[in-house]
């Protein structure tokens, strides 16, 4: 390893650090985005109610039933 040896930092980690700085509130704004859509509690009583309603698939689904 030479003596000057800078370890690379793409231009993508370049902007993200430089975004961060500019916005130190980015994380927490993104968590809080997050949390909106997708951690939340399950209804485990309707995924159950899903789940038993669920009909089985054909194995080729483009195959017409013979009967």
């Amino acid at each position: 390893m030479p003596l000057f040896w800078k370890p690379y930092k793409s231009e993508i980690t370049n902007f993200i650090d430089e975004l961060k700085a500019k916005k130190p509130t980015l994380e927490a704004e993104q968590r809080a985005g997050r949390a909106l859509l997708w951690d939340r509690e399950q209804d485990r009583s309707a995924q159950s109610g899903y789940n038993a309603a669920a009909v089985p698939q054909q194995p080729y689904v483009y195959q017409t039933k013979s009967e």
